[in-house]
């Protein structure tokens, strides 16, 4: 019989771009193949500004994830379609505020899995990090495995980073995140950000990244995403570009809008 590593190992599919590994790509990491980076290249080459939104989606996270462990208190993190790990990832930047914190990553790519070995053990003064191998279209799944580490009964800070345009249809995307917040109680927060359809130049960086392999990526319109905190409490600034969330220097105009907001 195979082994989990072998197993894992034969559906890596090196010669087929994959989304996270184009990501890693544009961020300045090492784990993608020629095939991640041929892709990647090819929507740069007309959307130039991928590689920018791609950093600055983490320096997006990074100041959101202090915020809730600084600010807000949160103690507990629920990261859905988390990618690969690369640096200031977010249960580094929450025990850093609070070392006690929690945090649950959710994905279902074979290579994340590989790198999401070592953080599974990973405990900080009571802290603990996971790694649960689920698609976000089973909420249910995510959730029960997501019980037996987080207190549902304390507030959580939901997360979902520059994902759901891999969902063609809003009503699913919506029906996921609201499934999540649902049963999370309140005084939780949703964390979620995605491209926007704002520059006819994004517009064909979506359609280059299809006709070379990538899994086609939904643009919407920051009405559509903020469509997606119905029934929550805006934090300020509201839904904005991702660079002007609180931003730490001059922001920059990127076709990606988020928000943070707590549940009544």
């Amino acid at each position: 019989m195979a082994s989990t590593d072998d197993q894992t190992s034969a559906q890596l599919q090196p010669d087929v771009p994959h989304a996270a590994r184009i990501w890693n790509y544009w961020m300045g990491g090492k784990d993608n193949f020629a095939a991640d980076r041929a892709a990647g290249d090819a929507v740069a080459q007309v959307y130039p500004e991928i590689v920018l939104m791609a950093k600055q989606s983490r320096r997006f996270l990074i100041r959101v994830v202090h915020h809730l462990a600084a600010e807000a208190g949160i103690r507990q993190f629920l990261d859905i379609g988390t990618g690969l790990p690369t640096m200031q990832n977010t249960h580094e930047v929450a025990q850093a505020v609070a070392p006690e914190s929690r945090v649950v990553y959710v994905d279902n790519d074979p290579l994340v899995l590989v790198h999401a070995r070592a953080l599974m053990a990973e405990t900080t003064q009571g802290g603990r990090t996971v790694h649960v191998d689920a698609d976000y279209h089973d909420p249910d799944r995510i959730l029960a495995t997501a019980r037996q580490e987080l207190d549902f009964s304390q507030p959580i800070g939901v997360m979902f980073m520059g994902v759901l345009g891999y969902e063609p249809d809003l009503k699913v995307a919506a029906s996921i995140v609201n499934r999540i917040m649902d049963a999370a109680p309140s005084g939780s927060y949703l964390v979620l950000w995605d491209g926007t359809d704002t520059t006819p130049a994004v517009v064909e960086g979506a359609e280059r990244l299809a006709q070379n392999g990538g899994v086609p990526y939904i643009l919407r319109s920051p009405d559509e995403i903020g469509s997606l905190f119905d029934g929550l409490e805006l934090v300020e600034p509201g839904l904005v570009q991702i660079t002007n969330w609180r931003p730490d220097d001059e922001a920059e105009w990127l076709d990606a809008y988020g928000a943070v907001a707590r549940k009544p």
